[in-house]
This record gives C-alpha cells, sequence and structure tokens, in this order.
C-alpha cells in the first residue's frame, strides 16, 4: 500500500456491464471494508444508460447484496462506501461528452485531490478501447497532459486485439496517450494465490529448483478445464474460438510462469523480463509440425447455439505441444489442454519427472504409474500436491503412488483476496508484477498466429460433452 493515504479517482468505463457487477464491485467493497483504500476516494462510472447519481449508487448497492451479499456487516459503512459512487452517460463516440466526464472529474467533489490521481478501468470490449483512449486525449484526460499533477493509470481487460496486428495496432493507440508503466493489461489468473506461488514455490525451496529443467523433468501439463459451453457469449465466442480465449493469455501466462528463469529481484520489470523470455523462446508451429502438435475440438452441439453459425469451425477445445528453445527447458514438451464443456472445472499444472534410470520395483513400462510429480491445482480448490512411489504393505514389493497435499485452507487462517482484490490493489499501488507487459501480449499472439495459421481453417474435431476432448488429445500428451 501507499505509504500516505492518497485521494483518488477511478473512471469505470462499461459500469452497467456484468463484470462491474460480478467483479469489480464487490471487490471494491470488500477493499473499502478491509481499510485497503486510504484517503479519500470516489468511483465514476461511465454507461450509456441515463441514471442520477442515486439511482447508480442503487444500482450498486443491488449488485453488492446479489454478488456478496455475506459481505455486508456494517450497513452505515456500506452506505458510506455507495455514496462514493457518481455516474455520467457516455456516448463513447461522442467526445462531447467526455468534456462532460472531465468537469465531473474536475468539479463535483469539493474534496480537494481527487482529479490528482485517475485510475481509468476500461471494463468494456477490446474494439472500444482505441476510441476511448483517443477521446481522453482529446478530451485533456489523457495520461500524459493533464490539468491536475498526480499518476494517471489504465487498466485494460483482455483479450488484447484479436491478432498479432491488432494487437500492435491497440497498444500504439494506448501508447500515444498513456506510457507503458502507466498500463496495466489485466489477466485475472495472475491475480490467483496458487499462480503467485508459483515462484515462491520454485525459488525458496532448495529441494525443486535445482531439478527444474531438462534433466530431470520429462514433461509439463497445462490444464484449464470447464465443464460449460458458451452460455450466452455465442455471438463473441464464435469470432473468438478457444486459442484465443483461452491459449493466447492465461495458458501461455501459466507456462511463462513456471519455466521462467530466476528473476534478478522481485520488481514487476524484473519478473516480466524473465517472462517474456520464456514466450519469446517458444517455437513456432508450422504445417510441417501442426499435425504432431496441435489438436482442435469442438463439442457436440455447438452449432445450434444462440448466434453461432451453423457450419462453424470454431474451436471449443485446444490441446497443444509447446516447445521452449532455450537451455534450461530444450526438448521438454509443455502440453497446454484447454476446453468447453469438459468433464469437470479445473485449473492445474502437473509437473512429471523423469524415470529413475533403473526400476528395480517393477517392469520397465511401470515407472509411468508411480511417476513423481508436483500437481499445483489453482482451481476450484488451491492446492500443491506432490506424487511419489511407495511399498504397499504386505510380503511382496509392489509399489503404488501416493501424494503428499498442501492445502491453502487448511494451512492458513487468512481468507486471502480474489484475483480481483489483489489487482485492483496492485493497479492502485503502481505494482505491474501481476500485469501482462506489451511485448508478451505480442509475442503471445505470434505464436497463436503461427498456430492459426498452420491449422489452416481445418474442421475441430468433434467430442462428447462431459469427455476430456478428443480421445486423439491423449496422442500429444507422449
Amino acid at each position: 500500500m501507499q505509504d500516505e493515504p492518497v485521494n483518488f479517482t477511478m473512471v469505470l468505463f462499461g459500469a452497467n456491464g456484468d463484470l462491474a457487477a460480478r467483479k469489480l464491485f464487490p471487490s471494491l467493497y470488500q477493499l473499502a471494508r478491509w481499510g485497503h483504500l486510504s484517503g479519500s476516494y470516489r468511483i465514476i462510472g461511465v454507461g450509456r444508460k441515463t441514471l442520477s447519481h442515486e439511482e447508480f449508487r442503487s444500482q450498486v448497492r443491488e449488485k453488492i447484496l446479489s454478488f456478496s451479499p455475506g459481505s455486508i456487516d456494517d450497513e452505515e459503512h456500506f452506505a458510506s462506501f455507495c455514496g462514493r459512487f457518481f455516474h455520467v452517460q457516455v456516448d463513447l463516440d461522442k467526445i462531447g461528452d467526455y468534456y462532460r466526464l472531465q468537469k465531473e472529474i474536475m468539479h463535483v467533489s469539493g474534496e480537494p485531490g481527487l482529479c490528482s490521481h485517475l485510475l481509468f478501468y476500461l471494463s468494456t470490449p477490446p474494439a472500444l478501447a482505441p476510441v476511448i483512449v483517443r477521446h481522453l486525449r482529446e478530451s485533456g484526460l489523457g495520461g500524459k497532459n493533464m490539468e491536475c499533477s498526480g499518476w494517471r493509470k489504465i487498466v485494460v481487460e483482455k483479450p488484447y486485439g484479436i491478432n498479432l496486428h491488432s494487437a500492435k495496432e491497440l497498444n500504439s493507440e494506448i501508447g500515444s496517450v498513456f506510457r507503458e508503466e502507466q498500463i496495466f493489461r489485466i489477466d485475472h489468473y495472475l491475480g490467483k494465490e496458487t499462480v503467485q506461488n508459483i515462484l515462491v514455490f520454485r525459488f525458496s525451496n532448495g529441494i525443486f529448483e535445482p531439478l527444474w529443467n531438462r534433466n530431470h523433468i520429462a514433461r509439463v501439463e497445462i490444464t484449464i478445464a470447464e465443464n460449460f459451453g458458451i452460455r450466452d457469449r455465442g455471438a463473441f465466442y464464435d469470432q473468438t474460438g478457444l486459442l484465443r480465449d483461452i491459449i493466447q493469455n492465461h495458458g501461455l501466462q501459466l507456462l511463462a510462469s513456471v519455466a521462467m528463469e530466476p528473476p534478478v529481484d522481485l520488481s514487476a520489470e524484473a519478473v516480466r523480463d524473465e517472462k517474456g523470455k520464456v514466450l519469446r523462446s517458444i517455437r513456432r508451429v508450422t504445417p510441417r509440425s501442426v499435425e504432431t502438435s496441435v489438436l482442435l475440438g469442438q463439442y457436440e452441439g455447438y452449432r445450434s447455439e444462440r448466434n453461432v453459425a451453423a457450419d462453424s469451425r470454431t474451436e471449443t477445445f485446444a490441446a497443444v505441444n509447446f516447445f521452449v528453445d532455450n537451455w534450461r527447458w530444450k526438448g521438454v514438451p509443455f502440453l497446454i489442454r484447454a476446453g468447453k464443456n469438459l468433464a469437470e472445472t479445473v485449473t492445474e499444472i502437473v509437473i512429471t519427472f523423469a524415470c529413475p534410470p533403473q526400476n528395480f520395483f517393477g517392469p520397465p513400462e511401470s515407472c509411468s504409474y508411480i511417476a513423481n510429480q508436483v500437481i499445483l491445482r489453482i482451481q476450484p480448490e488451491e492446492t500443491i500436491a506432490l506424487r511419489f512411489g511407495a511399498k504397499r504393505p504386505g510380503e511382496s514389493v509392489i509399489t503404488d503412488p501416493v501424494y503428499m497435499r498442501f492445502d491453502y485452507r487448511d494451512s492458513f487462517q487468512e481468507p486471502g483476496m480474489t484475483p480481483y482484490h489483489r489487482l485492483l490493489l496492485d493497479a492502485l499501488d503502481g505494482n505491474q508484477t501481476n500485469f501482462i507487459r506489451q511485448d508478451s501480449v505480442e509475442y503471445s499472439w505470434a505464436i497463436v498466429d503461427a498456430i492459426r495459421d498452420a491449422v489452416d481453417g481445418k474442421m475441430p474435431e468433434i467430442y462428447s460433452v462431459g469427455s476430456w476432448g478428443p480421445p486423439q488429445a491423449n496422442e500429444l500428451t507422449g
């Protein structure tokens, strides 16, 4: 947190949307309740609806009561929090509306200093980001020039473009108004406790880091599975697909966290430097390698979903074997498997260690049955498990896999922060460690664009709802 209380204004574009209702309003209230929002603050909601301040405050109150009812234990404090919300109706395409927003920021509140520190949060479709930042600049609200002195920051939700070309254009557009140190590209996975613990697990434990390389690790598998379909997102999803929606951001960011080198220190730039090096080192999929490294799938019934084309070739499942061509990882496959309507909702990273040079306790092929593994479970529960072989009781020497397991809920009394608690607080504090830098965005898009070019519109394999995807995906795990 800041050493001294700081007055600030958060300007929330898309304040009438689902993300604001489900995640941002409850998270802001919790941060205020825990005392993390020091100084005076206000939140200006920006949306197309015409709402008075009181109507907007009632809406905020209703959403928090709906999505986080158990968090309200002090009605007076809750009422004070809701009173810090204001609403400005803005047509995002009209520059005149941004001047009205500027007037609201500058003159409505009598509390000093609230125009000095501004956090713009773009909870809007990505296509609107260039329009918003352009008008922020034209109206004098931009990050590089401002009537009031103080910091300016902007939080941008994924996806950051739809391919490398559009990502570069978006980065250029935002970069013309805000400097890189003012831009916070949010990926909520990076705010999860278990993801943040990967660095601690690796670099603070001498028993793991010496083995964390191609000499001892046989493969790494990252699974991001959901047991539900696209729900009401047909129009968006049919234009996006699983590669763009999950692999480009969540999947590759998890891979980078597992594979990165130790940073020179824990500063944001040092950590993000190492992640960027990993993404830059990933071997590109080519038309020659695509058959053995990529499998795309589509769940049965997807084409019957609302707003989905009857002949859609959009993938709802992807399994991709990546290779990091650097000294530490050369030759080790990193399989990312992700999909919709799979058997269960789970996100985990499984690091499988190489078999010992000689197996005394069974035939050579039995090693895979008792292979040593580190299993980092990110959701639904947050756990770390170590799998190893142990002798089954009895006269015969029979080896079975057993587990040692650490669970956050059992080991710590503190409830911990949700991803949006953590990332909102980090953005206010100016800590970019858990946000994605421009170069990593572009490296990731280059990787995914190469996959899409290599696949070249091929029809995905159909798989059953409630399965683990097309059976052929198992062939990529070897």
